[in-house]
């Protein structure tokens, strides 16, 4: 609670500085509409993956879904096997589109509901629970695919929900700031979102009032879940192509998105602001990175090192140090519940 200004306004300013070094290095071209398009239309997928770390970090009790980007592969394999075997994505495009985004979000509902009811009524570790189910996702892919890369096509809604633009804006990146706006909306103006933070914040004082544990916990992986499937569906929209082993690294980059938003760990606070913030920061840098020429294994060097110099910065609460008076007046009488949005 006490860095509820502080993070908001350290993130904005990352991203204006990164805006202003990457226009220096490369002569403006960096601030083209072409790659400010190209930048934003590569940020939903993961930003949707991190935001569903962040709920699941909200819950407390070492919450955390590291089974995301799996289950998001896991999604689009399995829709592609599917829906492929009784439409061509070529002959029927609207309907084989439309079946896949339901049979991919059903499926990645299902995955995240099996989460939630393992950790709430078997009492796994969440990270030893999501861990095994990343593993078991990972391998049904595989098992459904042989192995191989499952063809989707370029079905005309799939390829513009992917590739087309609206108003100058990508058409992924509209769905994913939508779907940020409701799930903030709904940890701000439900029941769900009290019980979620409070839960997080204090698990012993939320079961003698009586809170719905298990009916939360199952709820919030069911919505990481939703958001691994979705995020699955605009992958398959972006690439020819759904295969078990797309985007390895995403779930560091994940971990360390929710991290870079001020996401506590130990659960109980969370913005979905700060995480989209966090997300086209992360995105930012790694077009920097590329400006300047540096391999993808360069750029996993950053992201673990910026992982544990966030990690650092959260358990020092430098943020609060250095917005002392913001924190002194949330601590003054400030209203909880505008930390949860």
């Amino acid at each position: 609670m006490r860095r509820t200004g502080g993070q908001l306004v350290m993130l904005v300013a990352i991203n204006c500085l990164l805006l202003v070094l990457g226009a220096a290095i490369s002569d403006g071209s960096f601030l083209s509409l072409f790659n400010l398009q190209s930048m934003a239309s590569q940020v939903p997928e993961i930003g949707l993956l991190a935001i569903g770390v962040m709920l699941a970090m909200c819950a407390g009790n070492g919450g955390i879904d590291l089974s995301g980007i799996a289950l998001a592969n896991m999604s689009g394999v399995l829709s592609a096997v599917i829906v492929g075997s009784f439409l061509s994505s070529s002959e029927s495009p609207l309907m084989f589109s439309l079946a896949f985004m339901l049979v991919a979000l059903t499926a990645g509902f299902a995955g995240g509901v099996i989460n939630g009811l393992l950790i709430s009524r078997l009492n796994i570790t969440p990270i030893l629970c999501t861990l095994g189910t990343q593993m078991a996702f990972t391998g049904l892919a595989v098992v459904i695919s042989g192995g191989k890369a499952v063809t989707v096509g370029s079905p005309d809604l799939l390829s513009r929900i992917g590739n087309d633009m609206f108003a100058g804006v990508p058409i992924s990146f509209l769905i994913f700031a939508g779907v940020a706006a409701l799930i903030a909306a709904a940890l701000k103006f439900t029941p769900y979102g009290l019980w979620l933070m409070l839960m997080g914040t204090n698990p012993k004082a939320a079961v003698y009032a009586g809170f719905p544990r298990n009916a939360v916990l199952v709820a919030t992986y069911a919505m990481s879940g939703t958001l691994s499937g979705l995020a699955g569906i605009i992958i398959a929209a972006r690439n020819v192509n759904v295969k078990f082993d797309y985007g390895s690294s995403y779930l560091l980059i994940a971990i360390l998105i929710a991290v870079m938003a001020g996401v506590k760990p130990e659960g109980g606070y969370g913005r979905v602001i700060c995480v989209v913030l966090s997300a086209i920061a992360l995105q930012l840098m790694s077009s920097l990175l590329n400006f300047g020429g540096l391999s993808n294994f360069v750029r996993d060097f950053a992201w673990g090192l910026l992982l544990l110099a966030f990690l650092a910065i959260g358990r020092h609460d430098l943020v609060g140090f250095l917005f002392r008076g913001n924190r002194q007046r949330v601590g003054s009488g400030a209203n909880p519940s505008s930390t949860r949005t």
